[in-house]
């Protein structure tokens, strides 16, 4: 169906992480979703490191704005607001996005709307599915986040019911992936290799299942060090260490308990739809299983695109044109970057005292641009 004239139409800045990422969105209709990664840059030292990712957002931010503006077909003065993640993540690279923003958003004379990471994880679903649910469960799992939260309004109302405790479930397959020799990233080679493997060879431990522990808490610390003294008990003793099996089985582990726990808290919380998102989403097996056991516990499974579930410019821009469409207040234009703010905090509004400045900054530029479109 094509988008309405009068759905809000956003242009999403991500840089978080090693993606500089620029989506253009209509409403809930995708139109441009331009990703440039220093993933590569990274490599060399077996994980991102943050400067180099930094400064790979300063070199692609204005040709990938660009890009991705011509690629939706749309000036950037047709737009209707400006969105950028403004947390979490890496403080570095999160300025530059949000420095960016502010430059466009100013300079537009456009509402800027400073967005949860988090929370765009979850909005971007609707891109591919259509509205969200209310409430909706989201399982999002990544490079740094392995979390459980319940979302009954996404541009207003997140709430956290479980989190990792230490590392994430995408920081571990980087870990054992380094430990297997196997390169950065080490979500996509072990997925790989573990499709030829055996998933029941080795009975690694499953963190935090005991009818002690925290019912949606994540720890997959102790599977991470597990795995490697098993590999380095096999290099000790001169044996050759099965890579497949050891890649299926760590695997198994960690999408066991992630499963395991997300249909736990549907159920408890009466919810029947389940979004998993996150660059971990794109894990076939974590997809799998997932889709085994919503099946069998009556839930509904969103799980976007593997596109989409990686760091985007048009997961912001979604929830950027969910902020639009549903009236909440814009950020001022002195917005700062949050290395750790809380998915609570869906996004980052005015206060009182910024909403008058922000609405004077934005009349003086509307009243230039129109003066300039009259040739005055």
């Amino acid at each position: 169906m094509a988008p309405l004239a009068d759905e809000p139409l956003v242009l999403g800045i991500e840089t978080s992480c090693d993606e500089t990422g620029v989506g253009v969105v209509r409403g809930t209709t995708l139109l441009a979703d331009a990703v440039a990664s220093s993933v590569d840059e990274h490599a060399r030292f077996g994980g991102v490191v943050p400067e180099v990712a930094s400064r790979a957002h300063l070199e692609a931010m204005v040709p990938t704005i660009e890009r991705a503006l011509a690629t939706a077909g749309v000036s950037a003065r047709d737009l209707d607001g400006i969105a950028v993640t403004a947390g979490p993540g890496l403080a570095g690279a999160l300025l530059v996005g949000v420095s960016a923003a502010k430059a466009y958003a100013y300079a537009l004379g456009k509402p800027l709307y400073g967005v949860n990471h988090l929370a765009s994880h979850i909005c971007v679903d609707q891109l591919e599915h259509g509205p969200l649910p209310e409430p909706t469960m989201a399982l999002l799992v990544s490079g740094g986040h392995s979390s459980l939260l319940l979302a009954p309004d996404i541009t207003a109302d997140v709430r956290p019911l479980g989190a990792t405790i230490d590392d994430a479930a995408g920081e571990a397959f980087d870990k054992i992936a380094r430990v297997l020799q196997l390169g950065f990233p080490g979500g996509p080679v072990i997925d790989r290799l573990a499709r030829e493997g055996d998933p029941a060879a080795i009975a690694f431990p499953r963190g935090l299942t005991g009818p002690r522990d925290a019912a949606y808490d994540f720890s997959f610390s102790g599977l991470k060090t597990s795995v490697a003294r098993w590999i380095e008990a096999r290099r000790a003793a001169g044996e050759e260490v099965p890579v497949r099996d050891v890649a299926a089985s760590f695997q198994e582990a960690v999408v066991d308990v992630l499963t395991r726990k997300a249909v736990r808290a549907c159920k408890d919380e009466g919810v029947d739809h389940l979004m998993i998102g996150g660059g971990v989403a794109a894990n076939s097996r974590l997809r799998a299983m997932a889709e085994e056991r919503c099946a069998r516990a009556g839930i509904t499974l969103r799980v976007p695109r593997p596109g989409l579930c990686t760091d985007n410019g048009a997961m912001v821009a979604a929830l950027g044109a969910e902020m639009v469409a549903r009236g909440r207040s814009a950020s001022a234009f002195d917005l700062s970057a949050d290395s750790s703010l809380p998915v609570t905090e869906t996004h980052v509004p005015a206060d009182a005292a910024h909403d008058a400045v922000h609405a004077a900054a934005h009349a003086h530029v509307h009243a230039h641009t129109v003066r300039e479109r009259k040739g005055n």
